[in-house]
């Protein structure tokens, strides 16, 4: 039996195992009910449960829960944004595509992301990673169309939403809890989140 790594009365995070073992019981939750959230994380690595999407991403970024200002929650949502933007933005540019797109492409793509690029269409067979809160509406810059992937982290939903739909989390709910999640992908076989 796998033992939870950490437990609050808002969350439990316990280590995912390994492909070929059994998938972990759930912790049980303080008030003896089913969890409403599962969130499979750190590359299938760890597996979360909570009821609201705030203590999700207080599993996911570590003191989010610690913090009490509305300001210093979303600066730590923009700072795990920006930090997983540079992370699969540059997993993106080490694939082979990369010998596909342009010199101008290759620039941006292998470029310096201190400075939000300023683009009107993306069109690069690798997808553009960007943080939504420096585009247009949160910003002046108009936002990029194209191949882009969002990581959009002006709040918690938002925030989940858009790291599943870029394959950094896998999220599960017990009921109709959660906002609309892209149809799953009818090549790939079911994911479990273990590796």
């Amino acid at each position: 039996m796998t033992e939870p790594i950490s437990t609050s009365p808002r969350f439990a995070v316990q280590r995912n195992p390994a492909e070929a073992a059994d998938v972990p019981p759930v912790p049980p939750h303080p008030a003896g009910r089913p969890w409403r959230f599962e969130m499979i994380f750190g590359g299938g690595a760890w597996r979360a449960y909570a009821d609201t999407a705030a203590d999700l991403v207080a599993a996911l970024i570590p003191g989010y829960d610690g913090l009490v200002a509305p300001t210093e929650r979303a600066h730590a949502r923009l700072r795990t944004a920006c930090d997983l933007q540079v992370r699969l933005q540059a997993a993106l540019a080490a694939g082979p595509q990369i010998v596909e797109c342009t010199a101008e492409q290759r620039e941006v793509l292998l470029g310096n992301f201190s400075q939000p690029p300023v683009l009107v269409w993306w069109d690069a067979p690798v997808p553009l990673v960007l943080v939504k809160t420096f585009y247009a509406p949160y910003r002046p810059t108009p936002a990029p169309e194209g191949n882009v992937w969002w990581l959009d982290p002006s709040d918690e939903w938002e925030l989940l939403v858009t790291l599943a739909q870029a394959d950094v989390i896998r999220l599960h709910a017990r009921d109709d809890l959660m906002p609309p999640m892209p149809a799953p992908d009818p090549d790939q076989d079911g994911d479990d989140g273990r590796r």
